[in-house]
């Protein structure tokens, strides 16, 4: 039960209690997540399309990983671990934001998370779970505003309410070097 429990918090981030992740995705209660944003050396973002059998947000198009921390696993260790779990690498990641957004998605289920956002660099191999990743590519940050401005409905929810912070952080960092 307890890795397929999530973290129950409230808008401070402080633990409130644990409930199973389908339960706590049914009742649309606040719950502990974490967001990981990957960039190669030009600045250029690696997004994952999601495997058919996710149960929400299958086949869409999304950050490099997220998910949930176990209960009494830090945000960054999980983050970590469930970044080599994806896609099959580790890399240095800082924490660069966090919010919290409430939204419905597929499958009759609601997003209601206090999401830890990490962002990090990598353009080595990468060995995707199949389980978790149809497929996977890197794209220029103005390609993806496009992209996303013409047809945003192939691409998670979370994804599309994080972008532009995910956008003004990437400006501060990549646009001067």
């Amino acid at each position: 039960m307890m890795q397929n429990s999530v973290i129950l918090v409230n808008a401070q981030d402080e633990e409130v209690g644990l409930m199973e992740k389908m339960e706590a995705h049914r009742k649309g209660l606040l719950h502990r997540a974490f967001s990981i944003f990957i960039f190669d050396g030009k600045g250029s973002m690696l997004l994952q399309q999601r495997a058919a059998n996710k149960y929400h947000g299958a086949y869409l198009w999304t950050n490099a990983c997220c998910s949930h921390p176990h209960p009494g696993e830090g945000v960054h260790a999980a983050a970590v671990r469930r970044l080599e779990e994806e896609l099959g690498f580790t890399t240095t990641i800082e924490k660069i934001f966090d919010f919290v957004y409430h939204a419905p998605v597929e499958n009759d289920l609601i997003e209601h998370e206090y999401d830890h956002v990490f962002a990090g660099q990598y353009e080595d191999r990468i060995r995707a779970n199949p389980e978790e990743v149809m497929d996977y590519r890197y794209i220029d940050m103005e390609a993806l505003k496009k992209e996303m401005d013409v047809q945003p409905e192939r691409f998670t929810t979370w994804f599309r309410i994080a972008y532009p912070e995910i956008e003004k952080w990437w400006k501060g960092k990549w646009e001067h070097q």
